[in-house]
């Protein structure tokens, strides 16, 4: 696989971009950037002449991800040319949220065949149940690696946007299949937050909605755990995401979304089951960077030859850059000093982020985790 990358800084012009393209060959380009961006005139078909040949993907973010840090309001461009793989893009509506559960098994037949061995998915990132869509495509596809994320928008969770075939449009779920017995897909994710305070028990949810926890109504009983902090609900909340435990381990993290006073319930980022475990969690700057380290460390421990030219797409919570602030640059930093300067980083801050993990077989939709879907393809 060969790639080239492209950025333009927030105060950046589209048309400083150089006149020649500096892999007009390829045959994927994958593009995030902010609202903001994606809204110039043009985009989409300046990036269409730079690369003719090429299948154009992308979504908004909360922050572009690159190898030299993390940016706001700019535009991060990925040019790849897969020698050895195939490629096979599809792009579906989302006409609700229900059909979510249906959209991911729709996608996932589609894109069925003996020699799949990843899955990359982005996708609209509010109109979308994540943990709904990720199921749909783990069950069609149980044991292939499914990475990606879901669009942001700063934080605002007013739109996303997705480019896709020369369209700049919301509501639409992109999925790239890579195949070939010579393509590397292998994932790491870990989110580096630390459970406080006891196990409590999830007594009614529905979905992503939860009312009671151990019998009790939800909000009073967060607001109490948070302190100082429940005066700025929901933003707030950010900071005190859920752990769903798996014995005394964390199995996923779960972001608060929103508050409702009249029926005290808290309303998250992904699916929380009645009767599943859960623990309040908290961390700081040095523990999720340190929790970005794992997931790269996870992918070390695959076997990947670090030698090897790969593109690692890191795909990270806007919940832990708000933690990590004018410091968030520093989880880039260390996967990237792990997976090594022939890797190539590009990714975004997302309000989903869809992965693995440890053993490549098991998709799930995480919050506040550093995810990583580690591309390439085998020399020999």
């Amino acid at each position: 696989m060969k790639f080239a990358q492209e950025h333009l800084t927030a105060k950046t012009a589209l048309s400083k971009l150089s006149g020649k393209s500096p892999l007009p060959n390829a045959n994927w380009v994958l593009v995030f950037g902010s609202v903001n961006r994606f809204s110039e005139r043009n985009l989409a078909l300046q990036l269409q002449k730079r690369y003719p040949d090429a299948q154009i993907i992308g979504c908004t973010t909360s922050g572009e991800i690159t190898g030299d840090g993390v940016f706001d309001d700019s535009l991060h461009i990925t040019a790849m040319h897969w020698e050895r793989s195939q490629l096979r893009f599809i792009a579906k509506p989302v006409n609700s949220m229900a059909q979510s559960h249906a959209l991911g098994a729709q996608i996932a037949n589609e894109l069925l065949a003996p020699d799949l061995k990843g899955l990359f998915v982005l996708s609209d990132g509010l109109n979308v149940n994540g943990s709904e869509l990720v199921e749909g495509l783990q069950e069609v596809l149980p044991n292939i690696p499914i990475t990606g994320g879901l669009a942001g928008d700063a934080a605002q969770f007013t739109q996303t946007l997705m480019l896709n075939d020369g369209k700049i449009q919301d509501r639409v779920v992109i999925a790239v299949g890579i195949y070939g017995q010579d393509a590397i897909v292998t994932s790491g994710a870990q989110g580096g937050w630390k459970p406080y305070g006891p196990p409590r028990r999830i007594t009614r949810a529905e979905k992503n909605v939860v009312f009671e926890l151990d019998n009790k109504p939800a909000l009073p009983l967060y607001k109490m755990y948070i302190g100082y902090y429940a005066n700025t609900l929901p933003s707030s909340g950010l900071n005190f995401p859920f752990a769903i435990m798996d014995d005394k381990n964390i199995n996923v993290i779960r972001t608060l979304l929103s508050i409702n006073e009249q029926d005290n319930s808290l309303t998250f980022a992904g699916n929380i089951e009645t009767g599943a475990t859960v623990r309040f969690l908290k961390s700081d700057h040095d523990q999720l960077v340190i929790g970005a380290s794992d997931a790269a460390r996870q992918i070390l421990e695959k076997g990947v030859n670090i030698n090897d030219k790969a593109l690692a797409i890191c795909v990270s919570c806007v919940g832990r850059k708000l933690v990590m602030d004018e410091q968030v640059s520093d989880e880039v930093f260390a996967v990237q000093r792990l997976l090594g300067m022939q890797t190539a980083i590009t990714g975004f801050y997302s309000n989903g982020e869809i992965c693995s993990g440890e053993d490549d077989r098991h998709g799930l939709l995480h919050n506040q985790t550093m995810t990583i879907a580690y591309l390439g393809e085998h020399l020999n």
